[in-house]
């Protein structure tokens, strides 16, 4: 058995011990070719550190070998050794023929950690000794976009694609519709989704197009994308909450609630789905099925908020009061700020003859209430019903300064003087 098949073994049996002593006994004695082989092998498989220890040999034997040095950091920066690997690309020399790759990867590198301008300057530098790249050209055009300059973004990607540029993997039209997107300017980006789709229909690429589709109020358009998407990728689960989405706003309601279930058929641990049905199926006027699937988005996550208040206001619109404060009491315990709910919470107990704790809410959520008109209004007449008239005068003040145009407030102000 060779020494290469000694080592595939090892790995194969998960022994890392047999594979180091494998590795040092064959580094001593292999052939460098085979050796690189092996560190790349290695590297692909996720042994990242053994891979490391052949590009260290390889390096020792050829020392100035720049391709070693710049496939040895791009593993340093896999094994999250950020500092060794920027200390060997500033081994590579500037005369060097590889220096602007590892130019490259030294932007790579500040870009992972967050040194955009770093990052820039480095690519920058690459271009000028290479301005014929388009791989510079579209690095750059990355890191731009990664840096939220998506004009200048898309600018390069328009020159490459106007040029014929071809870059293996890369569609330009598809990466000019993303560009587009994240810089919210879907008009823009959508008909670049659509000269992609020409090329080549991917589920990724479908839902971009019908998100832009959405947000530029195309709802037909985005149903038709999303419907070509479930074909190909039933298990896209985030279509059908898009698909949903888009039907609500056709008010298509029936299409919505169905095309929601279905997204929770594929998809059971979706609380988003399960919000959205809840919603839709109060609107279709199904308030015992609502109540279920947020009670389930509840259940996925306890201190989901948006269902949670979105349950709260459903019990206490209809004056459910014992339901409003059994989910209130669960969530409160989880200690975080909950000051969207304490409103309905204080007029539950005040329903319930509850006034202290009733006081107690109204005055929880008076600090981020105190601009709310239909709040004040609330705690001025619990105020009056406790019998706090000076309080309740006070707080007739805030509403007066509030809404000075409503002759309400300084009637109420009149009858108590």
């Amino acid at each position: 058995m060779s020494n290469i098949e000694e080592i595939q073994n090892a790995v194969k049996q998960g022994d890392p011990n047999l594979l180091n002593t494998l590795l040092d006994k064959y580094l001593l004695q292999g052939d460098p070719d085979e050796q690189y082989g092996l560190s790349e092998w290695l590297a692909e498989i996720g042994f990242v550190e053994e891979a490391i220890k052949v590009l260290e040999h390889l390096q020792y034997i050829f020392p100035e070998e720049a391709q070693l040095i710049i496939d040895r950091a791009n593993l340093l920066i896999d094994a999250d050794r950020e500092d060794d690997a920027l200390n060997a690309l500033m081994e590579v020399p500037k005369d060097d023929e590889l220096y602007a790759q590892a130019l490259v990867t030294l932007a790579d590198l500040f870009q992972l950690q967050g040194l955009l301008e770093a990052a820039e300057n480095r690519l920058n530098e690459a271009i000028e000794l290479m301005p014929d790249e388009p791989l510079l050209q579209q690095a750059k055009a990355e890191l731009l976009l990664d840096s939220g300059r998506y004009l200048e973004s898309a600018k390069i990607y328009q020159e490459l694609e106007g040029r014929n540029i071809e870059i293996e993997g890369v569609n330009f039209s598809e990466r000019l519709a993303e560009v587009y997107s994240a810089g919210a300017a879907y008009e823009e980006a959508l008909p670049h989704y659509e000269k992609a789709l020409e090329d080549q229909t991917t589920p990724d690429v479908l839902f971009g197009a019908a998100f832009a589709a959405f947000q530029t109020r195309q709802y037909e358009m985005a149903v038709r994308r999303l419907d070509e998407l479930i074909d190909i990728d039933p298990d896209y689960f985030s279509a059908y909450l898009l698909k949903a989405q888009s039907l609500n706003m056709s008010e298509d309601y029936d299409a919505a609630y169905k095309a929601i279930i279905e997204g929770i058929s594929r998809d059971e641990f979706d609380k988003e789905l399960y919000l959205f049905a809840g919603k839709l199926a109060m609107k279709l006027g199904k308030p015992e099925e609502g109540v279920n699937h947020l009670r389930q988005a509840i259940a996925l996550d306890p201190e989901y908020m948006e269902a949670i208040y979105t349950l709260v206001s459903y019990f206490h619109g209809e004056e459910m009061d014992e339901d409003v404060l059994e989910l209130a009491e669960m969530v409160i315990e989880s200690g975080d700020d909950w000051a969207g709910l304490y409103p309905m919470i204080a007029e539950a107990y005040e329903r319930s003859e509850n006034y202290q704790q009733a006081t107690v809410y109204y005055e929880k959520a008076y600090p981020s209430f105190k601009d709310d008109a239909a709040f004040l209004k609330n705690y001025a007449l619990f105020l009056i019903e406790e019998g706090k008239r000076g309080a309740a005068l006070e707080m007739i003040k805030e509403l007066q300064a509030l809404e000075p145009e409503n002759p309400e407030w300084f009637d109420w102000q009149q009858s108590f003087e």
